[in-house]
């Protein structure tokens, strides 16, 4: 999997700068994918718990920006730059949920702390969770 800071720094040339909040709904409407396959903004909306005119704002972001697209009946679909970012940041949710579970951090607040960890972290230090994770799976 091509690493996050490449993909990001590709977007910045591009003159997208995606922010935390891009990522979440580009995650979250990942995960809708896989569930549901087919999807719409109130999805996202009632995934998220956020407002239809904030996720209506950011679907509109997302779209400029060539993360999504969105056909005539109000179908979303992820394009493969968003579909990369969404699956990079799961990733890391998935693999930095499984780490804090792993010394005993409780499954619920894990996934919280998950959420926010997966933004920031950089490349290195998640290449090495995982592979410290896959030497050890004894954690």
């Amino acid at each position: 999997m091509i690493e996050l800071s490449l993909i990001k720094e590709i977007e910045r040339a591009r003159g997208n700068i995606m922010h935390e909040s891009g990522e979440m709904y580009l995650e979250t409407m990942f995960v809708l994918s896989t569930e549901k396959g087919a999807f719409r903004a109130i999805d996202v909306s009632e995934r998220m718990g956020f407002s239809k005119p904030s996720v209506s704002r950011a679907m509109g972001i997302l779209k400029r920006d060539g993360y999504i697209s969105v056909d005539h009946t109000g179908l979303i679909s992820l394009t493969d730059s968003g579909r990369l970012i969404a699956e990079n940041i799961y990733e890391r949710h998935r693999v930095l949920t499984e780490i804090l579970v792993k010394i005993g951090v409780a499954k619920d607040t894990a996934v919280e702390d998950a959420c926010r960890i997966e933004h920031y972290i950089s490349d290195e230090t998640f290449q090495a969770f995982k592979k410290h994770l896959k030497e050890h799976s004894e954690l």
